[in-house]
């Protein structure tokens, strides 16, 4: 079973550092569909999976110039502000009206991606 887990985890590090995101939505999806893990661990657990994936790759990213820090800082403060709020509201949120939400958001992102 460690095998499996490592092997999910070597995927969603792969989608994340070739694209610079979406090891998240890889783990999310695999943590509830395969795992079987209850969405808000799910959750919980896809964030706490992703921080050394996103640390590593930024590292990397930024040994060869890639960072534009000053839009990355920026970001980043707003993000923790964002985290801050998402998981008060992840709290109060049933599992249904998550899954409704993401859905929406995932589907407008493909649409933006197809439209260029």
């Amino acid at each position: 079973m460690m095998f499996k887990k490592s092997a999910i985890g070597l995927f969603a590090g792969l989608i994340s550092g070739m694209f610079g995101a979406g090891g998240g939505l890889v783990l999310l999806s695999i943590f509830v569909h395969i795992l079987k893990l209850e969405e808000k661990e799910a959750r919980a657990t896809t964030i706490a999976s992703i921080l050394p994936m996103a640390t590593v790759t930024g590292i990397f990213y930024s040994s060869n110039n890639l960072i534009e820090w000053n839009l990355a800082i920026k970001c980043a403060i707003g993000g923790i502000i964002g985290a801050i709020i998402g998981t008060r509201l992840l709290k109060l949120l049933s599992n249904t009206v998550l899954r409704g939400l993401f859905v929406v958001f995932l589907v407008y992102i493909s649409f933006k991606f197809i439209m260029g």
